[in-house]
């Protein structure tokens, strides 16, 4: 299987490719953080997830702002890559019996999110300011500086407790 299709040929192929790709990563994205706030039993990460759900159902609403601005029908395209991290994560979370594993386990699996969303529109900013399209730039630039706040939210109830009890 190749990585992108034969449909990417030039720079701004690859730009439409990975706005899709993130597109259908965020979406994916809200569909399973219910799940994760479901068998979280702690109050911090719970609260955590559910937070950054409303933050997500944001990031999809940028991205369709940025294909809008770029005068694209906003669309995803399959993105193994976040199918696979969140696979994972269901699959870690349902063979753990203790709540307090379980817990770290979830905020483990949801930085694995986070690091590949930060990566994914670290790049995007970079091909936006590249392809001159700065209002693309700066909309994902207030996603990534979201994302990155996020990660240390985990780290830290990580850091500070989770790990510990479990």
């Amino acid at each position: 299987m190749a990585l992108f299709t034969k449909d990417i040929q030039t720079m701004d192929d690859l730009y439409t490719h990975a706005l899709q790709d993130i597109y259908y990563a965020e979406q994916q994205i809200v569909k399973a953080l219910p799940k994760m706030i479901g068998k979280t039993t702690s109050p911090a990460l719970k609260t955590a997830f559910e937070s950054h759900l409303e933050e997500s159902k944001t990031h999809v609403s940028r991205l369709e702002q940025a294909f809008e601005l770029l005068g694209q029908k906003a669309k995803g395209a399959t993105c193994p890559a976040i199918d696979g991290i969140i696979k994972e994560a269901n699959e870690v979370a349902g063979d753990i019996g203790d709540p307090k594993v379980l817990d770290a386990a979830l905020a483990f699996a949801a930085q694995g999110v986070e690091h590949y969303e930060i990566t994914r529109y670290g790049s995007l900013i970079a091909w936006s300011r590249e392809l001159n399209h700065p209002e693309v730039a700066a909309l994902l630039q207030q996603t990534l500086a979201e994302e990155k706040a996020a990660d240390q939210k985990l780290t830290d109830l990580a850091e500070n407790g989770l790990n510990k009890a479990a």
